[in-house]
């Protein structure tokens, strides 16, 4: 990762670290395995499955009113998560801490709820060339039904966003800025205070995509001053099923709440119903608590190793994966941003990406392959699909020689 000033040397302790995810210690396809395929889900430590086995072993119950201790436990356990997360993103306060299903619920409740509140007619949505669909698609639906415009900021060859363009775009129409902080497709880090502030210039609030960039990097809501920023917990290193959306609590405060039903509410009558405060008026229904319980885990297993330790030692693999997938004929590197994440997309010459992850499969190598949800990046590169290595804290540099070696053997497959 490149973002910055960083520590210049990770102490890590690869050997204890890798001892805390059971699943790595497998084998797959008689090859033990090498898991590089990080930016679609990561892998969990022992520590974060054990919270999610001690809640359902010795506390399962439903949270908030109940007044028998199980219940009691249960809420301690899923309000201690979400003050967690507030101090993890340094938000202002724990009711600005919405808990979501993931990256994708957090962008939909927003373009629902503040969306169809506040853009209308010929009014302006700017994202980026290098969205995933979930920050594209919900988009589109509310311009379609509003009749608002969809404006994208192009991205140049490095995969780099162009901000003179986007200063361009940035005008009193615009009611609505949501960019992602990582490209999942290039691992390009944007500069997402200078987009913060430019849009904050011409009175315009912003989401960020934090999906790719939580799981790597401090993220700081005073320091990026962010209006809405969501993430997901499966990319952290915690369960599927959990995400976060944090919003600036005058915000939330004057937006309806997304779903009705139970937990978001004060009292229910037939002519009129009193929705509930922050951040419980976002969160109807029983919510994934044992999911936000081993998202607290996790948060704790990562910041205990610290992130200067963890974006040196990312930054260094990422160094020396480019540098030897650079040197293999054949093979184009798709994202060379100065500032980049722990991501290596890439393609070649005779194989296609699908065939490029079935024969790494087969040497027990875990990669993905595909548009990688982000097609629009797909079509600005011209190619149909490309091969992408993401990388975690838990990866050393055995795992990119391992990688190296199996595309050493597409290449003798194809040739």
């Amino acid at each position: 990762m490149t973002a910055g000033n960083r520590a210049t040397a990770s102490t890590l302790n690869l050997e204890k670290i890798r001892s805390d995810f059971p699943i790595l210690s497998q084998t797959v396809n008689g090859q033990s395995l090498v898991y590089l395929d990080n930016g679609a889900t990561s892998q969990k430590p022992q520590s974060v499955i054990d919270a999610i086995v001690d809640y359902y072993t010795t506390t399962n119950s439903n949270v908030h009113r109940g007044v028998h201790t199980l219940s009691q436990r249960a809420t301690d356990s899923y309000e201690g998560a979400r003050t967690k997360i507030q101090r993890f993103i340094n938000a202002s306060d724990d009711k600005e801490i919405i808990f979501t299903r993931n990256t994708t619920e957090g962008i939909n409740l927003v373009a629902y709820s503040y969306g169809r509140k506040n853009i209308g007619p010929g009014d302006d949505i700017i994202v980026s060339n290098m969205e995933h669909h979930s920050n594209i698609v919900p988009w589109q639906m509310l311009c379609e039904e509003n009749g608002a415009n969809l404006l994208v900021v192009p991205i140049d060859d490095t995969g780099s966003l162009v901000m003179d363009e986007y200063q361009k775009m940035l005008t009193p129409r615009t009611k609505l800025v949501s960019i992602t902080h990582v490209s999942n497709a290039l691992g390009t880090i944007q500069n997402a205070k200078q987009i913060v502030r430019m849009a904050h210039d011409i009175g315009s609030p912003v989401l960020l995509d934090g999906a790719q960039a939580v799981p790597h990097m401090p993220v700081d809501m005073q320091d990026l001053d962010c209006d809405f920023y969501v993430f997901s917990g499966h990319k952290l290193f915690g369960p599927t099923g959990i995400g976060v959306l944090y919003g600036k609590a005058e915000y939330l405060e004057a937006m309806p709440p997304f779903l009705g039903g139970g937990e978001m509410i004060k009292s229910v009558t037939f002519e009129k119903t009193i929705y509930n405060d922050l951040p419980y008026k976002f969160e109807g229904g029983t919510p994934d608590i044992a999911g936000a319980v081993g998202l607290g885990a996790a948060i704790d297993y990562v910041t205990n190793l610290g992130f200067d330790q963890i974006t040196a030692h990312e930054e260094e693999l990422l160094r020396y994966g480019t540098e030897l997938l650079s040197c293999i004929d054949g093979v184009t590197i798709v994202g060379t941003a100065a500032h980049k994440a722990g991501i290596l997309s890439f393609v070649m010459d005779k194989a296609h990406p699908h065939d490029i992850g079935t024969i790494l499969d087969e040497q027990g190598i875990a990669i993905r392959t595909g548009h990688h949800c982000a097609q629009p990046v797909m079509h600005r590169f011209q190619i149909p699909a490309t091969a992408r290595a993401s990388f975690a804290f838990y990866n050393n540099k055995e795992d990119i020689d391992a990688l190296v070696k199996g595309i050493d053997r597409v290449i003798e497959v194809f040739s």
